[in-house]
């Protein structure tokens, strides 16, 4: 039977070629009622049309990762805000030139959080150069948002050392551009959260969340909801940063109130160090891997 994964030899190639001259229209998004419906943009855009998009959200990068061979991978969430070492040492230096107090204090916060960066991005190392000798089906593939900070520090980190990593990007109004460390191959860009979300606990094997804002404790709590409920298999969940995490968030006043159990508590753990959290992972699965 002919193959239709390679979509440069499909086998409707006239729909191909139909599909491939309307895109290079100015009005290709203008409705026209004797296009293909797989082929007409404006269709599959529309409202009625959500769950045929939703599917395709679903299977593209599914299918593309199963080709590339990733079945396991380590989420790494975060601030999309800091940035390396060395950016923020130059942000200080300029505003200690103004003598502006609130733009020496900025950058002073610039300079603290560019440690989680290096951080992650020292991580990202470890796991990477860790898993690079594994058997394909064992090995464990970075897996970021795709965007600045700490994704880019985690994507950065498993480029620097030669392996592949998956981002998992969202389309939004201000636009979000992958981070130039990513695997071109295997960044996916999504506009719905929850598939894109989804995407990240289907392969995840561990998840490693750097301090952040809403987005990374909306990414946390889900997955916790998730293994609390056993909607998802028990996964490692490493609160990188014990500092920022406690003073963010009291856990055992959860407990004090009654509103979850103090066995909920073992969900996850506190780590500070790259190496305390690629050990906590190994440990989990008891992973016998040769050193970085």
């Amino acid at each position: 039977m002919q193959s239709i994964q390679d979509l440069k030899s499909p086998s409707i190639p006239h729909a191909w070629a139909e599909t491939q001259t309307d895109f290079h229209d100015a009005g290709w998004l203008e409705p026209q009622a004797e296009r293909l419906a797989f082929a007409d943009p404006e269709f599959l855009l529309r409202r009625e049309t959500r769950g045929v998009r939703l599917q395709l959200e679903m299977l593209k990068p599914d299918l593309a990762q199963t080709e590339a061979g990733i079945e396991h991978t380590v989420v790494v969430f975060g601030s999309a805000r800091f940035t390396d070492m060395a950016t923020a040492q130059a942000r200080l230096q300029a505003a200690q030139q103004t003598a502006q107090a609130p733009a020496i204090a900025q950058a002073l916060t610039q300079v603290r959080n560019a440690l989680h960066y290096e951080k992650a991005r020292t991580f990202a190392q470890l796991v990477a150069q860790s898993c690079r000798c594994l058997p394909q089906d064992e090995k464990l593939y970075i897996c970021t948002g795709g965007g600045p900070g700490i994704m880019e520090a985690a994507n950065r980190g498993a480029h620097e050392v030669g392996m592949p990593s998956v981002a998992l990007n969202i389309a939004l109004p201000h636009e979000q551009h992958p981070n130039p460390y990513v695997t071109p191959d295997l960044s996916f860009k999504f506009h719905y959260f929850a598939l894109r979300k989804m995407h990240f606990m289907m392969r995840a094997k561990a998840l490693v969340a750097f301090p952040g804002g809403f987005g990374t404790l909306d990414e946390l709590f889900e997955v916790m909801t998730l293994v609390q409920t056993r909607k998802a298999r028990r996964v490692p969940i490493l609160l990188f940063g014990t500092d920022y995490w406690t003073r963010l968030i009291n856990m055992e006043v959860l407990v004090d109130e009654g509103t979850i159990s103090a066995e909920d508590l073992q969900l996850f753990r506190y780590v500070d160090t790259p190496e305390a959290a690629w050990k906590a992972i190994c440990d989990f699965y008891q992973l016998n891997v040769p050193e970085a």
